[in-house]
Formats: C-alpha cells, structure tokens, sequence
C-alpha cells in the first residue's frame, strides 16, 4: 500500500523526502503552479500528522511540510476548503503543547496557514474562530514573540473585520486578556508587519471599545498613573490618523475619550522638566499627553464630521468645543515659556533682571510640544469662522502671533504657527482688524520676526512678551 512518503515522491520525481519538501515549496510560491499541485493536500495533511508524533529530529520536514500547505492554502479556494473539511483546524487545536514544545517555529508557520484560511470567506473564519477562542488564543498570546504576534493578529483581524458581534468578543471578559497580552509583546517586541495596527483600528475606532481597552492597560498600582502599554496604543493609533486619515472614520466616544485622557495626563506630567526628545519619550505620561494631542491634531484635519451613536455627523471640532477643549488648549500655550528666539530677544532688550515670577512659566515636556498644541489650533479654526471669533474673544489673537518664530526645542513652529495665523486671519475682517491695531510698546527688534512685519514687546506689568504689528 503506498505511503504518503512514496506518493509523494513519486509525484515529484525526487527520491528523498526532504528534496520532495523542497521541490513542491519552490512549486507553491507561484499561484499557476499551487493550482497543478493543489491535489496533494490530503498528502500533505496525512504527513505533517505523521510527523507531528515523531521525535524531534524530524522537526525541519514537519516545518517544509507545513509551509507547503500554508503556501497551496493562499488564495486556492480549493486547498481551503479542503483543510476545512478535513478538520484540520481541530487536528492543529488538540496538537498545541506548549509545555513540551518550546521550538515556536511550527507554531508560527501553523497560525500563518490558519490565516491564509480564514481569508478565503466567514465559513472559514466562523470554524477557525469557534476552535481557538478564547482558550487557545489565549494560551498562544502568551508567547512574547513578534514572530508568533504577526500571524495571530492576522487571524483576530481577518475574523473580526466587520464583524460586531467578534469585536464585542474580543472586547468582553474573555476577549479583553487576549488583546492585552497581544499589546505587551507587540510594545516589548515589536510587530514585523501591519495586522496588529488594522486590529488596534478595528477594536478602538468601534463603539466604545477604546475605552475598554484603555482602562484593561491601566496598572494596578496606585502609584502608576499610565503605563507603558497604554501610550504604546496611543502612540499606534496616532500613527494610523496620520497615515491613513482620508480612510479612518472615529465615532464621537473616541474623540470625547482622547480628549479626556489629555486632560487626565495634564494633571500628573511635570511641566517644569524640559524635555530632551521627541515621542516617544519612555515616560508613560509625556507620551499619552503627546500622542493624545497629535490624535486629536489629526482627528481636526478631517472634514469635520464624526460618527454619532445614532449615526448623525457632527462637526468633531464643536464637539471637543463643547468639552473645553480650546480653552485647554490656549491655557497650555500660555503657561508655557515664550518659544526660544523671543527669550533670546528679551534677555538681549532687558535692562534688568526677570521677576521671580517668571521662573514659574512651564516648559515642554518633550521636544514639539508647542508645535503640537498650534497644530491643533491651526486645524481647528480652518474654515470655521466661529473658532476664530472665540481664539480672538479669548485674547488669543497675539499669542498665536508670537508662535510664529523659530523654536530649536519645536522643529517646524514656525511653519504651523504661520498656517495657524492665516487660518485666524482667513475671511473675518474683525480678527485683522484687531492684528493691524497692535500698538508699539518698548518693543524688541528680532530680523526674524521683523520680517514678519512683527516686533516683540514686553509687557510693562507682567514682563510677559507680546507680538506686535511693526507699522
């Protein structure tokens, strides 16, 4: 009776196995050629069974056998459906040992396979999802390896994409763990390839979930007030916004959430540490008011419309308006110092020495923090006159003016504060008139802001520096 070896070598004319592996591996990496060989999975399948219960040494012909199947088995309907009615995925969910098996080499080309199945259709997804979850997706996240995270999110991903009910799931009691450890080993370790960020999207930009999964990140110590993982989500969301902001539509609890977390971290971070570096910094806090402004930043860029609950499109900025996030905003633009050059300008022009008082003006946490904040205001008031009237009823007409210098600690201030000065200026006449009033008051002459048309004047009573128009 003939063997699933002596098939097999016959098949491919080779007389050792390892060459058959070898010949049919080259065979499956182009789809004309899967499609002449794709006969050979119930061979295949027996094999890798039989291997699976052999000794150790046989290991590298159990790994070339399941790559075979994990190649035939991408994009061919016909492999796919095969593993599928061959129980395969069962047989792979009784063969994991985790405590004997300390190789994850067979485990990771297993979960590229099973991925590869799940994306031929939801009878697919529907038989993978019901064998491993939650028990063996949780064993299996307990692996901190990027090599065995890559896959597993493809197949969390490929299951849940557009699917509520398996969002809900992942995002329950027995869902939740399973995210968390995924985020620890991808913050850890690392991820190699984009299905861990379409899974973060997919999970947070749904529902409420990001505020599910934020809050399972917390520590539990009381001294922790954000851990490294929850600015690692952040830090990955943020990214997501600014490369893919013309395809990521955000409903108004996440907005409403990040704003909220912004407000949280404000509280906790030292605003008297100048910051060394950019995001990330390494520290928790810094990071999540970072990445939380720079979210919301992009969020603003949109064309103003979020998704409600009830599927109606509000503008995200009137939104966060109504939250207090402008008067957030300007506040921490005012208590911060004045950007580098004014401060060079002001100790060149002074006479005598700062009050004492001055000392107590904060200074950004890491570098880009000012340029953040006038980010955020510049995206904000673009095409919307009433942002503009409120920037000039809340006296912050000047400030924005005194942000358009060069500034070491901000790269690009100067470019987004000048975009922010003409989204101000742009269609109301009210807020020009107000600029060209400035008067000249002992003022400080900077050839960068005099180019402007712009000259730094100090406050008598608070020494605090003001821009004026140099007219």
């Amino acid at each position: 009776m003939d063997t699933p070896y002596s098939l097999l070598l016959s098949s491919t004319n080779t007389s050792a196995l390892d060459e058959a592996l070898e010949s049919l591996l080259k065979s499956s990496k182009t789809s004309t050629t899967r499609s002449e060989i794709d006969t050979l999975i119930p061979l295949l399948l027996q094999l890798t069974e039989s291997l699976s219960n052999t000794a150790s040494s046989t290991r590298p012909l159990l790994i070339s056998t399941i790559q075979v199947i994990r190649n035939l088995c991408a994009g061919e309907m016909v492999n796919q459906n095969s593993f599928i009615k061959q129980n395969w995925v069962e047989i792979f969910a009784a063969s994991l040992d985790f405590e004997r098996n300390s190789d994850y080499g067979v485990l990771r080309i297993w979960l590229q396979l099973l991925g590869n199945v799940c994306l031929a259709g939801v009878d697919h997804q529907r038989v993978v999802w019901g064998l491993l979850f939650p028990n063996l997706f949780s064993e299996i996240t307990k692996v901190p390896s990027s090599e065995i995270c890559d896959p597993l999110c493809m197949i969390l991903y490929t299951c849940c994409n557009g699917n509520s009910m398996r969002v809900g799931e992942l995002c329950g009691a027995e869902g939740l763990p399973i995210i968390a450890e995924i985020v620890t080993t991808a913050s850890t370790a690392g991820f190699g390839e984009e299905w861990f960020k379409w899974l973060i999207a997919e999970i947070c930009f749904k529902d409420s979930n990001f505020q599910v999964l934020f809050n399972k990140l917390k520590s539990d110590s009381k001294d922790t007030h954000f851990t490294a993982e929850q600015a690692f989500v952040l830090g990955v969301l943020s990214e997501i916004l600014n490369q893919q902001l013309d395809q990521v539509f955000v409903p108004n609890d996440f907005v409403l959430c990040v704003f909220g977390i912004l407000k949280a971290a404000i509280e906790v971070v030292d605003f008297f540490l100048r910051g060394k570096s950019g995001l990330p910094t390494g520290s928790p806090a810094i990071d999540v008011v970072g990445f939380s402004i720079t979210i919301l930043r992009d969020i603003c860029a949109q064309d103003g419309k979020i998704v409600t609950k009830f599927e109606v499109s509000t503008d995200v900025v009137d939104s966060l308006m109504s939250a207090g996030f402008l008067d957030l905003l300007l506040d921490m633009l005012r208590d911060l110092e004045p950007p580098e050059l004014i401060r060079k300008s002001i100790s060149q022009g002074a006479d005598q020495e700062r009050p004492s008082t001055s000392y107590l003006l904060k200074v950004c946490p890491y570098k880009g923090f000012r340029r953040d904040i006038v980010a955020v205001l510049a995206n904000c008031m673009y095409h919307r006159r009433h942002v503009q009237d409120e920037i000039r009823k809340k006296n912050g007409i000047i400030l924005l003016l005194q942000q358009c210098v060069v500034d070491e600690d901000n790269p690009f201030l100067r470019e987004w504060g000048l975009w922010s000065v003409r989204n101000l200026l742009e269609g109301n006449e009210e807020n020009q008139q107000e600029v060209t009033e400035l008067r000249l008051q002992g003022s400080v002459n900077v050839p960068e802001l005099s180019r402007l048309g712009l000259r730094v004047e100090v406050d008598q009573r608070t020494q605090r520096p003001k821009l004026v128009n140099d007219s």
